[in-house]
């Protein structure tokens, strides 16, 4: 075996490079390559016709006020596939170049921001084609919600209940959201009339829907503002427009890469035909790349906390302009030591105050830190409970198995027989010698499989994962810090072992560690 050559195992050497998406050898094909659309035939994705169950007819309703356009796009969201290297593509829709080629036609900006802008079927495909969330509604039905403050908003039952335009409207339609979950009907209300909020909600409930829509549905009615006055002084300033600061109108702060990167995939489908421009930065990935990104123009941007400060020392971001500020996971933030820098970001800069801007915080726990963030960074917020807060997802059967240590890979292979090859499986191990280890292991028994950990670059992380959702590799080795939040559809079979203890369920199997007494939160 190659050094460095471990992960990404697609089946036996004899049939490396056959299948996955797109086609290429098991290295280096990132899970998204597609065919080019042609014009001359309609979309359907996955059977779904671009109508969904409330009889929103997606090419005819959606965008009405303009024609196809295809092919070609020169607006801000046009970033190339979501699932490749996020920094890898430099004009727009082809456009190419880097430096001024997305500021082009700047006039764009300064149009009416609440109508949409010519479609683009390739990106639309792009965005839209995958599975939609997977979200089990049935169950959702029957979650407890529970909001507590002054003048709290009524919560809508569907999404026509409340007025978020036409580009956010066709988006939805797009996604194939049918009704919102149960934190949508509460929060969408609750952020569009302007209050602060902290929801208490479980993983995989839909949240991160539940704030970016009414978010990018006031940044479209409201356009731009002083915000894009002051990234053009700036660019004046240095000289040329490639190297203006940014000046978002949102910031999504999140507490790990791959988080931050989810949020920016959805990021990208809500803004879908708008001006308003995502990005995303974080720790782990090239700096100067993820510059020249933001240099292109940023409207709503998600990133780590350690990063952000990182930019915003560089003078490359200022938040003087930043109306809507989201911390998501905010007790993961705390558990993982981002206190100081969350305070810098918030306090100890240009951001508006509370009160001026709009805050939303979102926890599966509400321990006491928490509550004293919220204290310090709300104003006069609406708190938000969405079932048993700091409970598992109710998606997730829990059985408790004793296993001997020599035992377990047994038991594994067992367990693999049965839930079958091609079964999505996620394995759980403490240590990253541990998951190339069982990766060894399950390779010369047979098994497509893959492993990430803190040791792996992102390139090859983000390529693992893609594998790993293609089903090309189905059983994906980790350790639990490496992939947290990752965003697939649930795994029939997810096994976490910790010593003689496990735990195990349908759809995730989490582990029982000596160090806590609890269970960790569950995810979807």
């Amino acid at each position: 075996r190659m050094t460095g050559n471990t992960f990404n195992r697609g089946p036996p050497r004899m049939e490396r490079g056959r299948g996955g998406v797109g086609g290429g050898g098991y290295r280096g094909n990132r899970g998204g390559s597609f065919n080019p659309i042609n014009p001359a035939q309609p979309m359907s994705f996955g059977g779904y016709g671009n109508e969904n169950a409330g009889g929103w007819n997606t090419a005819k309703d959606a965008y009405s006020s303009f024609g196809n356009n295809r092919g070609k796009s020169a607006f801000f969201n046009d970033r190339g596939n979501a699932n490749r290297g996020r920094f890898e593509h430099g004009g727009f829709g082809g456009g190419g170049g880097g430096g001024n080629s997305r500021w082009v036609e700047e006039s764009r900006d300064d149009g009416d921001w609440s109508k949409p802008t010519p479609r683009n079927e390739r990106l639309e495909h792009e965005l839209f084609s995958g599975s939609n969330t997977g979200i089990n509604f049935e169950k959702y039905d029957d979650i407890p919600v529970e909001a507590t403050g002054q003048n709290c908003p009524h919560h809508i039952e569907s999404f026509q209940d409340v007025d978020m335009g036409e580009i956010v409207m066709g988006n939805i339609a797009l996604s194939r959201y049918t009704r919102p979950t149960p934190v949508q009907k509460y929060a969408i209300p609750i952020v569009k009339s302007k209050r602060d909020l902290m929801a208490c909600a479980q993983t995989g409930s839909g949240k991160t829907a539940a704030f970016l829509l009414p978010i990018l549905s006031q940044i479209y009615a409201d356009g731009p503002g002083e915000a894009l006055n002051a990234a053009k002084a700036s660019g004046q300033e240095n000289g040329k427009f490639g190297r203006r600061k940014q000046y978002p109108i949102s910031l999504v702060l999140a507490p790990t890469r791959e988080l931050a990167l989810q949020i920016y995939d959805e990021a990208r489908k809500f803004s879908y035909r708008s001006r308003v421009r995502p990005c995303v930065v974080y720790g782990g990935a090239d700096i100067g790349q993820q510059i020249r990104d933001l240099e292109r123009g940023c409207h709503l941007l998600v990133a780590t906390p350690g990063r952000l400060v990182d930019m915003m020392e560089r003078g490359k971001i200022g938040l003087d302009y930043c109306n809507y500020l989201v911390l998501d996971e905010a007790d993961r933030m705390l558990d993982m030591g981002f206190e100081p820098q969350i305070r810098r970001i918030v306090e100890q800069d240009t951001m508006p105050h509370k009160g001026i801007r709009q805050t939303m915080m979102f926890s599966a726990t509400f321990p006491k830190e928490i509550q004293i963030l919220a204290r310090d960074f709300l104003e006069e917020y609406i708190f938000l409970a969405v079932g048993r807060v700091g409970s598992t997802s109710e998606n997730i059967t829990q059985k408790v198995v004793w296993v001997e240590e020599s035992d377990k890979r047994s038991f594994l292979l067992d367990l693999l027989s049965a839930t079958g090859k091609d079964s999505l499986t996620l394995v759980f191990v403490e240590t990253k010698k541990g998951a190339d280890a069982l990766e060894d292991f399950l390779y010369r028994e047979g098994y497509a499989c893959t492993s990430i950990h803190g040791d792996r670059s992102q390139r090859d992380r983000e390529e693992a994962l893609n594998q790993f959702r293609s089903g090309k590799c189905p059983i994906l080795v980790a350790t639990a810090v490496s992939t947290h939040k990752i965003l697939v559809d649930a795994p029939k079979t997810l096994f976490h072992e910790s010593g003689k203890t496990t735990h195990m369920y349908q759809h995730n199997f989490q582990k029982l560690n000596e160090k806590h007494k609890h269970l960790h939160k569950s995810g979807k």
